[in-house]
Order: structure tokens, then sequence, then C-alpha cells
């Protein structure tokens, strides 16, 4: 699928990852979007949701949905599913999770490691890369800086790019 739009920006700390997660939750109250997340371990995917759940208004824990696969929020507008596929061994697994039906249902879905269930997911509308640059050499109390790319693949993700 070709890509619609495209945006890289940079995260030289944790404050650029909560800038980008407010920038989108101003416009991502549209039901059935999909946003997959993809990056290296430690890059920054679960840190980004988090700070994109907070904006939109999700208060208690929020935890990593590595061990559970999926974690279920609502916000006042709408529910919201964080994925987690890193311990899929077969994409068979999405299916026989059933997960097909809550990525037919009405809310924002965010996916980590989309690459698990490579072919049983449908087209994302926003595909963030979050890579990690050399850590400052200097000074080690200082995080990597991430370079993220955002990429729009349906006319709703260019919208959330907008």
């Amino acid at each position: 699928m070709p890509i619609l739009e495209a945006r890289t920006v940079r995260w030289p700390d944790e404050a650029g990852c909560a800038s980008t997660a407010q920038a989108l939750a101003a416009r991502v109250g549209i039901a059935r979007a999909f946003i997959e997340l993809h990056g290296t371990l430690g890059a920054g995917k679960t840190t980004f949701v988090r700070h994109l759940l907070r904006a939109l208004g999700v208060t208690g824990h929020v935890k990593s949905p590595t061990y559970a696969v999926v974690e279920p929020y609502s916000t006042a507008a709408f529910e919201v599913w964080h994925f987690d596929f890193y311990r899929f061994e077969d994409p068979q697994e999405f299916e026989d999770a059933g997960f097909r039906d809550i990525f037919a249902s009405p809310g924002l879905k965010l996916a980590e490691w989309p690459e698990r269930a490579a072919g049983l997911l449908p087209t994302c509308d926003l595909r963030i890369d979050i890579a990690l640059l050399d850590a400052n050499p200097a000074d080690d109390s200082l995080d990597p800086c991430r370079e993220v790319r955002l990429q729009a693949f349906t006319p709703l993700g260019a919208s959330l790019l907008a």
C-alpha cells in the first residue's frame, strides 16, 4: 500500500515523545483508527502509548500488554485496545485469540510488534517507526535521542498527521 503522507520528528527526550502523543491525541478521536508501532526493544513504543493514553484522558495504571497481549482502556469518547504481539511465535495466534473481532469494532487500536501477526492485521492507518540514535557519550545520564517516522497509509491516517 502506498504511503499517503509521511513526517519525521526527533524526540531528544521524553518531553518530545509526550509532545507528539499530545498532538496525535488531539486528532485521534476517530473511531476505528489503527496505529502500528515499530522499533527495537526499549525504543519507546510503550512509553509513547502511555503518553497518548494520558493525553486521551485515560487515568490509572497503564501497563505494557507484553504478557496479556492486549490491554483495553476507555476514554470518554471511544474504546482503546493496546496490543503487544511480541510473544507471538506464529501469526495464526492472532486468529486463534479472536482479535479479528476487536479490529472490526469501533475504537482505537494500537499494536506493538505488528510484524508478528503479519498478513492477518488490517492495513494500518498510521505507522510509527521509532529508532534509537546514539546516546551522548559525554553524558551517560541522557537518554538517547529517538528519530520517529510517522507514515499514513489511509486517508484517515493522513488526517491524523494533518
